[in-house]
């Protein structure tokens, strides 16, 4: 099964929040819920969401706050979906980094229609990278950078969110040594810098990619500095 696109969902009302969800997953998304700003920040920071709904009426913090502490980092898709449709909020939210605008109440089918805006334009960006394979193919392992699967010795392999873009960040860079802090810059954004997270995640991404996680024949660990994903040249 392919990985699904990730949405977070970031609404204080619950019939909203719970309405948003189940009609996401039955439209092919996977979910996460947020009802205040400090939950979505965390989420966002951990999960990497391929978009991120951002109502604007927050408890806690503002939703602008959010906005911007968000962008400040990182470059998903984010839709504001707020009450507030005065031209001046939407403006504030757009020039704030905001990718699109929809006011509540809202329809379905526009929203929907958004989002697979949002995403599409999303996966152009990603696709215009200069020297992106759409596939990494070594010994066992074979990574599908389009359909966003990975496959050891022909059998789907199944990655927590982070786990997976570690990985297809390496992948997309065959032979380079990838630094701690630019794998974790690249995840998190300029300010995390979380090296022990980073080493948990790497151990169970070699758990399921190498025949013996002891003795890696994919990712090798260049002491002090970072990860290196061998070229098929360089694979046992």
């Amino acid at each position: 099964m392919e990985n699904k696109p990730l949405i977070i969902i970031v609404e204080d009302e619950k019939a909203i929040r719970d309405f948003l969800s189940i009609k996401l997953t039955a439209n092919g998304y996977r979910v996460l819920s947020a009802f205040n700003g400090n939950q979505a920040i965390s989420l966002a920071t951990s999960h990497c969401p391929d978009i991120l709904l951002l109502d604007l009426g927050l408890p806690d913090i503002d939703g602008m706050e959010v906005l911007t502490t968000l962008r400040s980092w990182s470059n998903f898709p984010i839709l504001i979906v707020s009450a507030r449709n005065h031209e001046v909020d939407i403006v504030r939210a757009l020039d704030s980094g905001a990718d699109d605008y929809v006011t509540k109440p809202f329809s379905n089918s526009v929203l929907l229609a958004r989002i697979r805006t949002l995403l599409r334009n999303s996966s152009v960006r990603k696709k215009e990278k200069p020297s992106i394979e759409q596939s990494f193919n070594s010994g066992k392992l074979c990574i599908n950078f389009d359909k966003r699967t990975v496959k050891r010795n022909g059998e789907l392999v199944h990655l927590t969110p982070i786990e997976y873009k570690i990985l297809d960040h390496l992948a997309q860079n065959p032979g380079r040594v990838i630094t701690y802090i630019a794998i974790c810059r690249e995840l998190w954004g300029p300010y995390v810098n979380d090296n022990r997270t980073l080493r948990v995640n790497m151990a169970n991404i070699r758990r399921k990619i190498e025949d013996n996680p002891a003795d890696p024949q994919y990712i090798m660990t260049e002491k002090g500095v970072g990860y290196r994903m061998l070229d098929a040249d360089e694979i046992k």
